[in-house]
């Protein structure tokens, strides 16, 4: 029973010496805090601690084998999206990323598959570089932040990378950015803690209310950390489209079929959680995560899995046989 991890993060450093030739005022940069931790500092931001297995393959292999994961599936960090840069330079950064990710995956054949990044201010640019990640690179989707620079996802604009999405069949893994609310979450890693799946949330809801899903009903959406709080309060968005004109704006029917759409990780770090999460959505819209190498993710996602109450056909297809369907893989 292969494990595939859905949800992982990369960022060699052959990749960032690349994007320093591309875009040196931006780039990320390490500075070493010890042999298993440094500092990534991106746009004169930094991160602490960034650990080693974010970009050193060898370590990540290390790191999978003690997890008991077989595959990852490979995406940008979120600290590269660049969606707050000129649009021509947050594409050739994307294109850059995306190469790097497939020369990984051509490199380590059945460890590793990837998904692309993409420059989400520029709707059309990103809609053309999946197209050309998927038909050249041979990448499985993409995965996309929550907002674009506080615009949510049901904004107009990015109608054409829904619509390519939709046409490619391409996986989307809707992943927190920029949170929400972050002024008062700036104590306790409450902008972790609570921002993130909150942002999550957000993105899910502009989906199912602004049209989204029912003008791409093909479209294939994952919402990492077990959905932000949309499974626990879906009934409430059910609720208050029957008994509010606001929901209604662009959605003429109950929201259900569209929340029934969402697929999930498993990045919950709680049996009770998880045990709901896939009681209410059920086995099949449910994928292994383990959001590799952040301290927020975990090295327990496999076993997490195994320990649940499931039936063995449940579980494994939690482990591995909802990742294949989804990202088209035999």
């Amino acid at each position: 029973m292969r494990s595939i991890d859905i949800h992982t993060h990369v960022l060699t450093e052959e990749t960032m010496g690349l994007l320093q030739r591309e875009a040196p005022k931006i780039a990320p940069r390490l500075t070493p805090i010890d042999a298993d931790f440094a500092v990534l500092e991106v746009a004169g931001t930094p991160y602490r601690p960034f650990p080693r297995g974010g970009f050193d393959i060898e370590r990540r292999f290390a790191d999978m084998a003690a997890a008991e994961v077989d595959v990852q599936v490979l995406s940008a960090t979120p600290q590269t999206y660049f969606y707050d840069q000129d649009p021509a330079l947050a594409a050739a950064c994307a294109t850059l990323q995306n190469d790097q990710i497939a020369k990984l995956v051509k490199a380590h054949s059945g460890r590793f598959l990837g998904i692309a990044t993409l420059p989400m201010q520029a709707p059309q640019r990103a809609a053309d570089e999946l197209k050309r990640a998927i038909a050249s690179l041979g990448l499985r989707g993409t995965m996309i932040g929550s907002n674009v620079q506080g615009k949510n996802l049901d904004d107009p604009a990015l109608e054409p990378l829904w619509a390519a999405a939709e046409d490619l069949g391409a996986f989307v893994l809707v992943h927190p950015v920029n949170v929400a609310g972050a002024d008062r979450m700036r104590s306790y890693y409450l902008s972790n803690l609570i921002g993130n799946p909150l942002d999550t949330t957000i993105a899910a809801a502009s989906l199912v209310f602004g049209g989204v899903l029912d003008r791409h009903p093909k479209l294939k959406v994952l919402l990492v950390h077990g959905g932000g709080f949309v499974p626990y309060q879906a009934g409430r968005w059910v609720h208050g489209w029957h008994v509010r004109g606001e929901p209604k704006v662009n959605v003429k029917r109950s929201p259900e079929p569209w929340l029934d759409r969402f697929y999930y990780d498993t990045i919950l770090h709680a049996k009770p959680q998880l045990e709901f999460l896939i009681a209410s959505v059920g086995p099949g819209r449910v994928l292994l995560g383990s959001d590799y190498p952040y301290d927020m993710g975990t090295g327990e996602c496999v076993r997490q899995v195994k320990a649940l109450s499931l039936a063995e056909a449940d579980k494994a297809a939690v482990l591995n046989g909802n990742a294949l369907a989804l990202l088209g893989v035999s």
